[in-house]
């Protein structure tokens, strides 16, 4: 096996900093995370929020009569145009 490269030993020089480089770092980076995915558990909820208020509510039977009055409009037309 090789010696390790360049790149190897940058990306272990950037973990060593994460880790060793202040304190609280780690934990600060995963409590900025965490508020990140708070806020777009609460940005989804609100957006449900508003798609619920904003459809109209219609019952079982509002749609039944609706679909009881499309084939009667097409019994009267003569059936589909198939």
């Amino acid at each position: 096996m090789g010696s390790l490269s360049i790149w190897h030993w940058l990306i272990v020089g950037a973990v060593l900093l994460l880790v060793f480089g202040g304190r609280g770092k780690i934990s600060d980076m995963m409590g900025d995370v965490a508020k990140g995915i708070k806020a777009f558990k609460k940005g989804m909820s609100e957006d449900e929020a508003d798609a619920k208020s904003d459809a109209p509510v219609r019952s079982i039977d509002h749609q039944a009569a609706d679909a009881k009055r499309r084939a009667d409009a097409e019994s009267k037309v003569g059936g589909t145009l198939s």
